[in-house]
């Protein structure tokens, strides 16, 4: 539920706000200003989920998105949809959450192909919710901000009513933080520096670092790159052509990330998925550059599907690199 209210507004959100006069450059601040937020918050909500346990601050957080969706519906100028934003990036860790969530209850062996779990949950977000979200932008564009608050407050109570409670279950005895690990602060730049330096793990930072980078600009530009490059049946692609292109990168996730994945980190390894991944992400990106044609979008857009081995075979190796350096700290 929580993925495909973020999936209804990535193809919406940079025309709802051109509606409202956003330029480019703002529309990508719409973006950037939901990162900065988050940045603060992360942590915090993650240190705070050591202590209390991941449903509460899951619960906090999904709350939070719901409060921004029907603010930015309610938008009448910009500066509202901003305010929006702000409001879901400041209570933002939903995803972070839910990895943290599944790294406590899942074995090392495991991660990756639990991991891949929450892969499935995008491929089927990105499928239904783009395609919901270019089918109401039909009719009005605040009806798929209205689907996406109707979908957040549906995770709410599923994770209220159905998610156990496992917090302190495999609590180490003197151990400060929960089983998935501690959150630093924002400010604490030595211990970031010091796990940057451990071996292994400081290379993994950078490489996703580098993932989310690009990701980010690739969700930020791609509706108004279409837009000026591409039409259909004789005007400019609009949410509803963009909502379906995101929905065929979901469908392609679902077999890329689906009950496969653990069979191909069997027999290739993390390491391996993960090089062919990034190798995906730099083909894609680069067929789409000069793409102006609907066949050459597909075609880019098939490419930069198999970047989504990347998230869960780096997110597993993380997790047991940095086990690694704990245990030898």
């Amino acid at each position: 539920m929580d993925v495909l209210g973020l999936t209804i507004m990535i193809p919406l959100l940079p025309f709802y706000a051109e509606k409202l006069g956003a330029s480019p450059t703002q529309v990508g601040w719409l973006v950037g200003v939901y990162a900065l937020c988050q940045l603060f918050s992360g942590p915090l909500l993650g240190r705070m989920s050591d202590h209390v346990g991941r449903k509460p601050l899951l619960i906090v957080s999904q709350i939070g998105t719901l409060i921004g969706f029907l603010i930015t519906a309610s938008a009448g100028t910009l500066w509202v949809v901003f305010l929006g934003r702000i409001i879901d990036g400041a209570t933002a860790g939903n995803l972070s959450l839910a990895q943290a969530y599944i790294s406590d209850v899942t074995k090392p062996e495991e991660r990756a192909k639990s991991f891949g779990v929450i892969g499935i949950a995008f491929g089927l977000g990105f499928l239904i919710g783009p395609a919901i979200s270019g089918f109401l932008s039909r009719f009005d564009y605040r009806m798929p901000i209205l689907a996406a608050a109707l979908m957040s407050f549906t995770s709410i109570l599923a994770t209220t009513f159905l998610l156990p409670s496992v917090a302190n279950v495999h609590r180490v005895q003197n151990e400060p933080s929960g089983p998935g690990g501690s959150r630093l602060s924002l400010v604490q730049w030595g211990e970031y520096a010091h796990y940057f330096r451990q071996p292994g793990l400081g290379n993994l930072l950078l490489q996703f670092l580098a993932f989310t980078f690009s990701f980010a600009m690739f969700v930020a530009a791609l509706a108004l790159f279409v837009e000026r490059r591409l039409t259909w049946h004789g005007k400019p692609f609009g949410p509803e052509q963009t909502g379906y292109i995101w929905a065929y990168a979901g469908f392609l996730g679902i077999f890329l990330q689906g009950p496969a994945l653990g069979r191909l980190v069997k027999r290739f390894g993390e390491r391996a998925l993960n090089r062919t991944g990034f190798a995906a992400y730099v083909v894609g990106y680069s067929l789409l550059a000069f793409c102006h044609s609907i066949p050459w979008l597909l075609v880019s857009t098939t490419v930069l599907a198999l970047g989504g081995l990347v998230r869960p075979t780096l997110r597993s190796e993380e997790r047991r690199v940095g086990k690694e350096c704990r245990s030898r700290w």
